[in-house]
């Protein structure tokens, strides 16, 4: 359990520490663009912080009120940071464009080229860090929280370019890149908001895990069909019911052990948390 709070952790403190640095940077030479950066970087203590209360309750076992546990918490949690991430784009752009049409110059120095070179390596670690876990653990909130992480390390990455943009006398470089940021936080945030939406609704899994969901029904001895598959998310996982035919001389504990047996199997797909099986007697029962 160590292992999935732990980039929680890290994302919290590293990006108090880097939010801190660039808005202070920026405070001190008037730029949007290391402000707007810093403030994304504050938005993502904010995001893991709820991210870490979202896997917090979404790993409380099943009980009288939610029998099938509480899953459906993870992407409930990391839909809230989708949303957040919209309205902290919204600010952005919106300062970003008064400063460009008042015509707002600032003077470049090296110290903040520094700073968003450091913001962009150790974004990219934390990215990396916790896309891995994420992924292994298959935790939505996690993935939610990497990809917040990669919207701020290429964001920086268009304040690196914009800061650079303005040394070489382009005057709206600095806050060109804070649209920029604003444009790519917004795009994160979509892609957020629809997957877990997805979950949330009971959306069904694409035709190509049906299939291996079938595949691997059909590898149990005993079982000669498979019809009436439905699955659905339920959170981040997949709730499965399906029939199978079994033959008709076969006594009524053979059938149940071959219809645990396809329980157990589907049931070991990283995919599925629970599947339901119903069995038929080849021509006998549909």
């Amino acid at each position: 359990m160590e292992e999935l709070y732990r980039p929680l952790i890290v994302s919290i403190f590293g990006n108090i520490l880097l939010a801190i640095l660039k808005v202070l940077v920026g405070l001190m030479y008037s730029s949007l663009a290391l402000i707007s950066d810093g403030i994304h970087s504050l938005s993502d203590v904010v995001t893991s912080v709820i991210g870490y209360i979202g896997v917090k309750i979404s790993s409380k076992p099943a009980d009288k009120t939610h029998p099938f546990g509480h899953s459906r918490f993870e992407p409930l949690f990391a839909l809230f940071i989708g949303m957040g991430l919209f309205l902290v784009a919204y600010e952005i752009g919106k300062d970003a464009l008064e400063r460009i049409f008042v015509g707002y110059v600032i003077e470049v120095n090296s110290l903040m080229f520094a700073v968003v070179v450091v913001s962009i390596l150790s974004k990219e670690a934390m990215t990396q860090y916790s896309l891995r876990v994420g992924r292994k653990l298959n935790n939505q909130i996690l993935i939610a929280d990497a990809y917040h992480h990669r919207s701020d390390a290429l964001s920086s990455v268009a304040v690196l370019i914009g800061l650079l943009f303005q040394k070489l006398g382009f005057g709206y470089g600095d806050a060109l890149a804070g649209l920029i940021v604003a444009l790519m936080i917004g795009k994160a945030a979509v892609e957020i908001v629809l997957r877990n939406v997805h979950y949330l609704t009971g959306t069904s899994p694409p035709f190509e895990l049906c299939e291996k969901i079938k595949k691997t029904a059909l590898e149990v001895e005993g079982v000669i069909g498979v019809h009436d598959l439905r699955a659905h998310y339920v959170g981040p996982k997949l709730h499965v019911e399906l029939h199978i035919e079994v033959p008709p001389h076969l006594t009524l504990k053979e059938a149940h052990d071959i219809s645990e047996e396809v329980k157990k199997r589907i049931e070991n797909l990283d995919e599925v948390e629970v599947a339901f099986v119903h069995v038929d007697i080849k021509g006998v029962t549909e």
